[in-house]
């Protein structure tokens, strides 16, 4: 083919075309959100969602199907079917556009902007999201490490753990004894542990009416308290005995080989042993070099990281201030940081954030109780400005009200979080 000058121009024009959206895919700004959860996945979907393709998105979650910790209590006691807290991802891919890639972070560079696999890929970055959740204080509780999670389970990670911790309370014996070790302050959902000691014992008294609770408590005092020791005196009365400080409930160790719990020098046989350690933020976090003591610390404006401001983190792994590590701190959290990830690399515009959360709770069928708050950044924090709880003495009917309000906001955090 002979071209003119025309022609060369024209051909050129058309290899330009091709080649630019090459060029500007290339160009797009990088986002990579690790983890899949609350904060991680929301982030995704919305910074996804918000710059319509102008910013190229991965989210790196090692696991395909998500169980969410949050209503994974309700599992225990029977109220939801495991499916019915487990999600994926195929929406996020398909409908927004986000890479999904199935591996561990198991490193950040930095310098480079570069978080490396597990499976030995390298993906760069321009913006870094971190949301992995939480980890455990090695010898937190003597004699308990995670190879041990077989026999005494923590559940605080939702999935295999529920389903084991599950099958255990199940196949106690008549009459037998389940003992929890509660963890210290912070940690993931203040009130889980309660919660799910009154799930427990909501399936024990239908079944096997005869067993005792023992709680192992290092705090002198735990959310919704008061709440709480209402409804197990009226729906479990002398089922549940909790040893706080006071009594040596902070002097605990246990051996997984014998089924041994020792509180204060007193062994306990027992049946069931779910023990929750202290926390930590998740591994990678420590990995990029980003917390101080157990927690990353970062500014509540944003979430940006105190020490990297191209690294933003989100819900249980952060030291943020008064918001209680939960599922809808995070999601809160997450919308905050993806509209600051939106305004730097595109210069959209930033309103100022706005945080609230509430911590849904059930202590026996349609007996819901909650606490809740709204937030604002100040420059030391995210501080609390109002909050609310249920009372004691409460009508069965505002209480089953309650209960529907968590099942609507389980609906609606999972759509705003998954698609």
């Amino acid at each position: 083919m002979t071209l003119n000058r025309r022609g060369f121009l024209g051909a050129a024009a058309a290899a330009s075309a091709l080649a630019a959206p090459m060029v500007r895919a290339q160009a797009r700004p990088r986002v990579v959100v690790v983890g899949g959860g609350a904060g991680g996945a929301t982030a995704a979907r919305y910074i996804a969602k918000d710059s319509q393709g102008a910013i190229d998105v991965t989210l790196i979650e090692p696991t395909r199907t998500y169980y969410t910790c949050f209503f994974s209590n309700l599992y225990i006691g029977g109220f939801r079917e495991l499916s019915s807290i487990a999600h994926t991802y195929g929406t996020l891919a398909a409908e927004y556009g986000i890479n999904v890639v199935h591996d561990w972070a198991v490193g950040v560079d930095r310098d480079a902007r570069t978080v490396t696999l597990a499976g030995g890929g390298v993906v760069g970055y321009d913006k870094l999201v971190l949301s992995p959740g939480i980890d455990f204080v090695d010898g937190a509780v003597p004699g308990w490490d995670l190879s041990a999670q077989g026999r005494m389970p923590h559940a605080y990670k939702a999935g295999t753990q529920s389903e084991l911790l599950k099958r255990q309370i199940m196949a106690m014996p008549e009459g037998g004894t389940y003992v929890m070790v509660a963890p210290p302050n912070p940690y993931r959902c203040p009130p889980g542990p309660y919660e799910r000691i009154s799930m427990v014992a909501h399936h024990l008294k239908t079944n096997n009416p005869t067993a005792k609770i023992i709680i192992a408590d290092p705090k002198a005092k735990f959310s919704k308290q008061a709440l709480f020791e209402e409804g197990w005196q009226k729906h479990y009365s002398g089922m549940i005995e909790r040893i706080g400080p006071d009594f040596g409930g902070e002097n605990v160790s246990v051996n997984p080989a014998d089924m041994t719990v020792d509180i204060d020098g007193e062994v306990i046989n027992a049946d069931v042993v779910n023990v929750i350690p202290a926390q930590k933020a998740g591994a990678i976090c420590d990995a990029a070099g980003l917390t101080e003591g157990n927690w990353a610390p970062v500014d509540g404006h944003s979430m940006v990281s105190r020490m990297d401001e191209n690294v933003y983190i989100l819900g249980d792994a952060t030291n943020q201030g008064d918001m209680p590590k939960s599922g809808f701190s995070a999601n809160s959290q997450a919308k905050a940081a993806a509209m600051a990830i939106r305004g730097a690399l595109t210069g959209s515009r930033v309103f100022p954030a706005k945080y609230s959360n509430t911590c849904w709770s059930l202590i026996a069928p349609e007996d819901g109780i909650k606490v809740g708050a709204a937030y604002e950044p100040t420059a030391e924090k995210i501080a609390s400005v109002s909050s609310f709880v249920s009372q004691t003495g409460e009508d069965a009917a505002l209480r089953k009200t309650t209960y529907e309000e968590s099942l609507g906001w389980y609906a609606g955090i999972t759509a705003d979080m998954f698609g």
